[in-house]
């Protein structure tokens, strides 16, 4: 795989992720629900979704609730594939929030 092409992976895996953020966020329990697990306030969304990491835990939270993986990639009208496709170009996994 080229430079090129995994730098184009990696954005079109950003943006699945921005929209699957702006699904989230559309729905306030679904936006609590992850807050709370990923360990943050509400309030602190918008400054810490900048943080490395944070695109890729928001992608590990739609691949551990496989239904809200499916509401998410049908109202993307996307394949389920295509979202954990963009979940590993990512490396989701546990995100390390930066405490400093």
């Amino acid at each position: 795989m080229t430079l090129r092409r995994h730098e184009r992976n990696r954005a079109a895996a950003e943006e699945i992720a921005v929209r699957a953020l702006a699904f989230l966020a559309a729905d306030e329990d679904r936006l609590t629900r992850f807050a709370a697990l990923a360990g943050i306030d509400l309030g602190q969304i918008r400054e810490v979704a900048g943080q490395a990491g944070f695109l890729a835990a928001v992608m590990e939270h739609l691949m551990g609730d496989e239904p809200l993986l499916l509401a998410f990639a049908a109202e993307e009208g996307v394949k389920p594939e295509v979202v954990v496709r963009a979940a590993h170009a990512l490396g989701a996994g546990p995100w390390e929030r930066d405490h400093a």
